[in-house]
């Protein structure tokens, strides 16, 4: 069996700042012969297994640290006291490319609440694709939401139906109706497995420049777009987490974000699960409002 080809220098440096945090294929792809094989798995990218691990690892401590320094603040120590979760609560993350980002808001929260109440003995299942639609999350919903009967499920979904393709540019890529449609059933089947309400994060600005010079993506994301499925989602009863998208700045500032400046960085992920917990505690549980068919919103 000849040699596998080994990632450059440039590769893996590719890889450490900004592509492995979210090629979780492993999640993506369970069913693939050998995808348990870590050998196999470190070879797709070029590594061996013992960079791969090392790559990843850094992603983990790099919550770890996120989680510590911000336990460091008696206002996060008192909203972590006061979160509605009980002890052997199952919790899952349902999103896209944020909630599946190895050092993302997700994997931070799961840290925050190991190191605070560890006897709570959680359950953490991230349920995070990269660049998924609600379509997208609605398709495997019930494999990777449902089937788990959790607790809490915190949905971070709606910035990939707002793509607007380089090749029609005059549409989005779902239309509002069915974004609405979506985040509609997703709402109704988390009332089919819990009690508890369902929490929303709300999507964030995309900074106008950034997304165009990343040779990965062939696509636009306005924010005239994303305000739509804001008020969607501000619309939902249960608990909204930054309805109007300010958590990484207003205007949005290019500190909170990676280079494509979609993603949120490492400092932008603390601002969400700021956010998060603040509203877990201090906001009221909406029962849901009537509001304008998605045609009418502007």
């Amino acid at each position: 069996m000849s040699d596998f080809i080994k990632a450059t220098e440039a590769e893996k440096e590719a890889l450490e700042k900004y592509l492995l945090q979210f090629l979780n294929i492993e999640k993506r792809y369970p069913l693939l012969p050998g995808i348990s094989n870590k050998h196999a798995v470190a070879n797709l990218f070029g590594l061996d297994e013992e960079e791969l691990d090392k790559l990843r690892q850094h992603f983990t401590q790099n919550t770890k640290e996120a989680a510590l320094e911000m336990l460091k603040d008696d206002e996060v120590v008192d909203w972590v006291n006061e979160l509605p979760f009980q002890p052997n609560d199952t919790i899952i993350g349902f999103g896209d490319s944020s909630t599946d980002d190895l050092q993302g808001w997700f994997e931070i929260l799961r840290e925050i609440l190991s190191i605070a109440v560890p006897d709570a003995e959680f359950t953490f299942i991230n349920a995070g694709v990269a660049h998924n639609t609600t379509s997208e999350a609605l398709r495997r919903m019930h494999h990777d939401v449902l089937s788990h009967e959790p607790d809490w499920v915190i949905t971070s979904l709606g910035s990939y139906d707002a793509m607007r393709l380089s090749f029609a540019p005059k549409r989005t890529l779902h239309p509002l109706s069915e974004t609405w449609e979506n985040l509609s059933t997703i709402e109704d089947a988390i009332g089919t497995v819990t009690d508890n309400p369902p929490i929303w994060i709300s999507p964030t600005p995309v900074i106008p420049g950034l997304l165009e010079e990343m040779e990965l993506f062939d696509f636009d994301i306005q924010d005239a777009d994303l305000d739509q499925i804001r008020q969607i989602i501000t619309g939902k009863k249960g608990y909204i987490v930054d309805p109007k998208g300010q958590r990484l700045g207003n205007p949005p500032e290019a500190w909170y974000y990676l280079s494509d400046g979609i993603n949120p960085s490492l400092s932008g992920h603390v601002n969400t699960v700021r956010a998060l917990l603040y509203t877990l505690v201090t906001s009221e549980e909406k029962k849901g409002t009537e509001m304008a068919k998605p045609d009418d919103l502007e």
